[in-house]
């Protein structure tokens, strides 16, 4: 190489690095999915309490979701799961870091996999291993448990496989009427300059990471975080559904779908109704057929595109998506300010949401409201990512760390308890009668039934004041824990965003003092490498679930979430306390020690028994064959808005989930062709798992609100199960379709 041209091979070559980096983009990025939706019959759902709340069907099913960001094929890691569940599990996080190290090696660990709920309230429980949130389910479901864990692990799996160099865009905006609080009274209570720094009692703004190929410099996915509860869906519900969070999660992959396919659905070549009325009269039920156990996967409408939009929780404590506000049902009138209850009645306050009385309407609307201001902030995220990928994880006993408080005071937290507040639920869903929001009393007779099960140290009353101990769920080890006591806080880091994975709900004033003292502390010791542009979210109900967080002036007045905050009133200081020094650790580049591990209570559990014993159909009849076929109105064809359904002979949808498949499925007539246009993962689309009144033998019901976007044409519903006869025979699959009918 002769000396003049050795200037030309380093522009060359500096030219071709800068080419290669934007090319390639900033890190290594990977998203997953995978379902997660769990027995569809049975089961009582976690979220409300209400113990004759149990699964009969699904709405639309349950996933996980999944990214990976590393700096370089062989720099720092971390994992972000955000799954469609009431909330994370000790016991499900346990067994899943046991999977991925099986897998990976130590590539995946506590430190740095982080596992967040959506906390909708209508998926199946039992899946997590303290007796507080395993009674209503009346033990641990296995069934239950293992979907999740399998979820969880597919959807990190597809992620690290998916692994490609790739940018990370970041945007931030508030999202309008999709929250407001439910405890106003409660939040009042904080000190007026504090309120004033904010316009609202809730937190509106959305932060949104969008996921982009540095290949092909195609949008892969993205992930949002915003703070609403999973409660648009009652406690009368019993449709499993990722209520409006999932429903935005769908909205959202279903635009990307649409938006980015050239392809559009062909619809029927004949366009005169009469004839086409005609054609579908001829085309018949199909009655009942043996089909294979993967045959209801191939009709499933969605599938994994590579594209994921997650929506994730944030500080939800105090927030409820009814933001029509509560009412006593009796009078029409408000809820009491204070107590939110009617008359003294707490089972008479309800929340609303914006689709009153229809909550699948307002489930809709709510999750609607979140998938827009996501794709505005989506198409117009600028802000790129650059900078170290980090994390910080520690395990903490909760039920003893000093705190050091304003004055040169010290407090402690508590073993966890709950008080009468909890008991009295919210206007989300009331419980038990009798108990009100704000009660610092309780009866004779509850004290007595408290006692009984452990009555609470004077030491434990002391600490927990002004909550009166109902049940002292921290001092309870009989047959196994009650409560946990152990549990982790976590940090994670891309470039200037935050993630603080913390494992209960924050109320929106405790996740505001979180997100400022850990801001403040690494501005202050990260030696100018954080600065006001650092952006800090909370991931709530991450890693494993403790209940409420509220602040200490909060505490003070017992509604729901302070009731429910199980470590006393020095809860909120105690975890801002230990996440400045998880703070302090990133931001010096220091290690924290890990602490003690959490129990793993496995071999402890109450199973429930709850294994499906064998089902049938009626003699001469096939499962998949018709009950009831679809009754067609007078005008001989259906429009946009009608429910069209239909029943069939069935089983219980518990012999097998249908993972990645699905349970009933609309099929459109192209041609002479029939495709699947719509399946259990739609949110037009209904299954609902009912038994005959006269035979109690198994029935399936499917019924299609009909979208506004259907195409005219022919159309027939139809159902997928699976079957034993005895618990000794081998599980068969089946399937059958209803006679065809018209949508116009």
């Amino acid at each position: 190489m002769t000396r003049s041209k050795i200037p030309c091979f380093i522009v060359a070559l500096v030219f071709l690095c800068s080419a290669i980096t934007f090319v390639n983009g900033e890190y290594m990025i990977g998203l997953g999915s995978y379902d997660m939706t769990g027995p569809a019959e049975g089961v009582n759902m976690m979220g409300y309490a209400n113990i004759f709340q149990s699964t009969s069907g699904i709405h639309f099913r349950l996933r996980a979701r999944t990214f990976i960001v590393l700096e370089s094929s062989d720099g720092p890691r971390f994992a972000f799961v955000n799954l469609d569940a009431g909330m994370a599990s000790q016991l499900v996080t346990i067994k899943v870091l046991e999977k991925l190290k099986s897998r990976f090696g130590d590539l995946y660990t506590e430190e740095n996999v982080a596992i967040s709920g959506t906390h909708t309230h209508a998926g199946p429980g039992g899946y997590l291993q303290y007796i507080v949130y395993s009674a209503t389910s009346l033990g641990f479901v296995q069934q239950s448990f293992d979907v999740i864990v399998n979820a969880i692990e597919q959807s990190i799996v597809q992620a690290h496989q998916n692994l490609k160099a790739g940018s990370i865009f970041l945007n931030k905006g508030d999202v309008e009427n999709a929250g407001i609080n439910r405890s106003p009274s409660a939040y009042l209570l904080n000190p007026q300059l504090e309120r004033a720094k904010y316009t609202r009692d809730v937190d509106t703004l959305m932060t949104l990471l969008k996921f982009v190929d540095g290949a092909s410099g195609k949008s892969i996915g993205a992930f949002s975080w915003f703070a609403t509860h999973g409660t648009s869906m009652s406690r009368n519900n019993k449709l499993i559904s990722g209520d409006n969070k999932g429903a935005a999660a769908r909205f959202f992959e279903d635009w990307f779908a649409v938006s980015a396919s050239a392809s559009i659905n062909i619809p029927s070549s004949i366009h005169d109704i009469t004839k086409l009325i005609e054609k579908a009269k001829a085309i018949k039920a199909t009655g009942g057929k043996l089909c294979k156990k993967t045959s209801s996967q191939e009709f499933k409408v969605r599938k994994n595109n590579g594209f994921v939009g997650a929506f994730c929780q944030s500080n939800v404590g105090d927030v409820t998506p009814n933001v029509l506000g509560a009412f006593c049902n009796d009078t029409g009138k408000p809820c009491d300010f204070n107590h939110s209850s009617c008359n003294g009645d707490n089972q008479l306050c309800l929340g609303r949401g914006p689709g009153y009385p229809d909550e699948v309407l307002s489930t809709k609307i709510i999750g609607e409201r979140q998938f827009r201001r996501a794709v505005d902030l989506f198409k117009s995220a600028k802000e790129q990512l650059t900078g170290k990928i980090d994390y910080r994880h520690v395990y903490l006993n909760f039920t003893d760390i000093e705190v050091e408080l304003d004055g040169n005071m010290v407090g402690k937290t508590c073993p966890a308890a709950l008080g009468p507040g909890f008991a009295a639920g919210t206007t989300d869903g009331p419980g038990a009668s009798g108990f009100l929001q704000g009660d610092k009393e309780i009866s004779e007779r509850w004290k007595r039934i408290r006692d009984a099960l452990k009555a609470p140290s004077l030491f434990q009353e002391h600490c927990q004041y002004p909550k009166p101990v109902l049940l002292d769920v921290g001092e309870m080890f009989v047959p196994y824990a009650w409560a946990p006591a152990i549990v982790p806080i976590q940090m994670l880091r891309v470039g200037k965003l935050i993630v603080l994975s913390v494992p209960g709900e924050f109320t929106t004033m405790a996740g505001r003092r979180l997100r400022e003292a850990v801001k403040e502390t690494l501005m202050s010791t990260g030696n100018g490498e954080f600065d006001d542009d650092t952006h800090v979210v909370i991931a709530g109900l991450s890693n494993t679930y403790s209940q409420y967080i509220a602040t200490l002036e909060e505490y003070s007045q017992q509604r729901y979430e302070a009731a429910s905050t199980l470590f006393g009133p020095h809860t909120l200081s105690a975890y801002i306390q230990e996440f400045k020094k998880l703070a302090t650790a990133m931001a010096k580049g220091e290690d924290i020690p890990k602490g003690p591990s959490p129990p793993d209570l496995s071999s402890h559990l109450i199973h429930r028994g709850r294994e499906a014993k064998g089902d049938s159909p009626p003699q001469g009849k096939n499962f998949g064959d018709m009950k009831e076929d679809i009754a067609l109105p007078k005008s001989g064809y259906f429009k946009k808005g009608d429910r069209p359904n239909a029943t069939f002979w069935s089983a219980n949808p518990t012999y097998d989930l249908l993972t990645e498949g699905t349970f009933a499925s609309v099929e459109m007539l192209q041609g002479e062709r029939w495709t699947a246009a719509y399946d259990d993962d739609d949110f037009s689309l209904f299954y609902e798992y009912q038994r005959d009144n006269s035979t109690n033998l198994s029935l399936a019901k499917i019924e299609w609100e009909i979208p506004l976007t259907a195409a005219t044409g022919i159309y027939r519903l139809r159902h997928f199960g699976a079957a034993n006869k005895t618990t000794a025979s081998a599980v068969i699959y089946f399937t059958g379709a209803s006679s065809a009918f018209v949508v116009s």
